[in-house]
């Protein structure tokens, strides 16, 4: 069979959400059309092995099934039994494995929706290690967000039709793993696009993550963690950076409908040892051992920004005492994720770079302490300012921050006190809706960054004491000097250009007055 190409995988994927544009909002059929990526996708991968088993044991089914159920996921049998109580006995209905093509088949039944949710809560439970809990947020059969009987059915079927194209076969044999997570994130992309403001919920834009990852530095061997994960893009990029498979992942996502993407988006990956929690980072932190906070290498993160009632009131008394060095305003829990994400980076060695609103650099009172007091501990290395609109959710500029836990007391970078600053953010492709970062960009920044070099209007080293003398302000233009000087006008010359343009003026005027006079005469 000839290979698939990305390309070709992408524009079929996306095509299937036509069966939803303009009657469902695109926060909320990317759940079903990301879900049924999701079922043919191991579908296929069961239905290559059981081809190839049957090629191996030909009718021996219980020797296939015993197989089957040692692969990645299991794709349990189906029966569906009527109870006849006056005989006391189950009457089977129906009976077929749990698979994308069982419910193709039956894609004209009438109660479609009810039996792709029976073959999800089949899968679910049958997998319980490995997706619990991820499909527990979607419903194929409501009312309220398919529509009635015969629109939902009509919707549904269509659906499986447009998933039933030779271009989403996506067996092992035909196409490689890093296609089908190409395109759940190219998905997901176009959803954040198509989603507008809702799209921060669950997705940092492809050049941005890849940035915030390569800035991070995760090597072999690391733990990396992003403790906002959203659909997991994020922890994906950390992962390519590496190479080879020597890494773990940690991720915790507040919203449940994001957590099963970010869970999916994993598998699609076959990052399956990823693991991904489901609650509030701030208030209710889960990636603990023995009571104590994990520690990471690596820690990525863009979080809401200036998040709003984040928890503030609970944190004097956090148990973790992630807020030693300040309380962030209740209206603002920016400084909150940086010191969270702070506190989990192993000490004198962790690495933190978190996306931020430029409000972080420069706002006073509890966060301008906060910040203060990680500046004097020596932790921050490196502001980046970036350009505005890279964000479906927001236009404004961002920047991004480099916490390094290796310059502290006693590690190995103690003796750099100065503080980098990048402003890139006169350089973007300018979008429609939205700008974006390009390769030379990013390659720019990242040479720029490990360089550690001054370059005019672009990059400056600032000392601490420089920093001090600010009140630990970080607005990047009161270190990068981006002005440009305007030319010197020259007034004697530009009176002299005026004087003769009015002269000309004032002859053409009297050249059209000559004419028109003739072209009155000769209409007389």
């Amino acid at each position: 069979m000839n290979k698939i190409d990305q390309k070709d995988v992408n524009n079929a994927a996306w095509a299937a959400c036509d069966t939803f544009r303009g009657v469902v909002d695109p926060a909320q059929y990317k759940d079903y059309i990301l879900v049924m990526l999701f079922l043919k996708y191991i579908s296929d991968v069961w239905q290559d092995h059981y081809d190839n088993y049957k090629n191996q044991y030909g009718d021996d089914d219980v020797r296939i099934r015993r197989k089957l159920d040692r692969e990645r996921f299991v794709l349990p049998i189906i029966r569906l039994v009527e109870r006849d109580e006056k005989a006391g006995v189950d009457n089977l209905l129906d009976e077929f494995p749990a698979t994308y093509y069982s419910l193709y088949e039956r894609r004209d039944f009438a109660n479609i929706g009810e039996l792709i949710n029976i073959v999800l809560d089949h899968i679910e439970e049958s997998n319980k290690s490995k997706l619990d809990g991820v499909f527990r947020n979607i419903d194929f059969n409501s009312e309220a967000n398919l529509g009635k009987t015969k629109d939902r059915n009509r919707r549904l079927k269509q659906l499986l039709e447009d998933f039933h194209k030779p271009q989403l076969d996506m067996r092992p044999s035909r196409v490689s793993e890093d296609v089908i997570g190409n395109t759940y994130i190219y998905l997901i992309e176009r959803f954040a696009s198509d989603s507008g403001k809702k799209a921060g919920e669950f997705f940092t834009p492809l050049k941005v993550s890849e940035l915030v990852a390569k800035l991070a530095g995760p090597k072999s061997g690391d733990r990396i963690c992003d403790p906002t994960c959203g659909s997991g893009g994020l922890l994906i990029q950390s992962a390519l950076q590496v190479g080879g498979r020597d890494f773990a992942l940690f991720g915790q996502e507040s919203n449940g409908s994001t957590w099963a993407l970010c869970r999916m988006n994993m598998f699609l990956h076959s990052f399956d040892s990823a693991r991904i929690e489901w609650g509030d980072t701030l208030n209710s932190p889960l990636l603990v051992e023995k009571d104590h906070l994990m520690k990471f290498n690596c820690v990525v993160a863009n979080p809401p920004f200036s998040l709003d009632k984040w928890g503030a009131e609970d944190a004097a008394n956090d148990q973790y005492n992630r807020f030693w060095r300040g309380v962030p305003p209740k209206s603002k829990g920016d400084w909150a994720f940086i010191s969270h994400m702070l506190e989990v980076a192993l000490e004198k060695q962790g690495r933190v770079s978190v996306v931020v609103p430029h409000g972080v650099l420069f706002r006073g009172a509890a966060e301008g302490r906060i910040r203060q007091k990680m500046i004097e501990e020596n932790l921050l290395d490196a502001v980046i300012g970036l350009p505005g609109n890279l964000f479906p959710s927001t236009n404004i500029p961002v920047a991004i921050l480099v916490f390094d836990r290796s310059r502290e007391k006693g590690g190995p970078r103690e003796e750099c006190k100065d503080i980098f600053f990048v402003d890139a953010s006169h350089e973007f492709i300018s979008g429609k809706n939205q700008n974006t970062l390009s390769d030379e960009h990013i390659e720019k920044i990242l040479q720029t960054y490990h360089a550690r070099k001054e370059i005019a209007k672009y990059a400056y080293v600032a000392s601490f004491d420089e920093v001090q003398e600010n009140d630990f302000n970080l607005n990047i233009p009161r270190y990068v000097d981006t002005f440009e000087e305007e030319e010197e006008i020259d007034i004697d010359e530009v009176q002299k250009e005026i004087d003769q343009l009015e002269k000309e003026l004032s002859e053409v005027r009297a050249k059209m007055a000559m004419k028109l006079q003739q072209i009155n005469q000769g209409n007389e």
